[in-house]
């Protein structure tokens, strides 16, 4: 049961750090395109004519509560 953990020789562990390199690249790049995938969806969602037309309708309440806010000051 006494098993002892050994360092691989220079030439194992450059493969390791070669292979582990190239993962991490391989997960930045995943990164990358998966940040591109949820920008173009939020893009869908915000672009969506249903959204659209709520936000236009939500500004214009705005404008209306702005509007009766100075009037009721003045």
């Amino acid at each position: 049961m006494n098993s002892e953990n050994k360092i691989p020789d220079a030439e194992t562990r450059a493969k390791s750090v070669a292979r582990w390199r190239e993962v991490c690249l391989m997960f930045d790049a995943l990164n990358m395109k998966l940040e591109e995938a949820i920008a173009s969806a939020e893009a869908d969602i915000r672009n969506n004519p249903l959204n659209v037309r709520r936000r236009e309708r939500a500004e214009k309440l705005l404008e209306a509560h702005k509007q009766q806010q100075s009037e009721v000051i003045s």
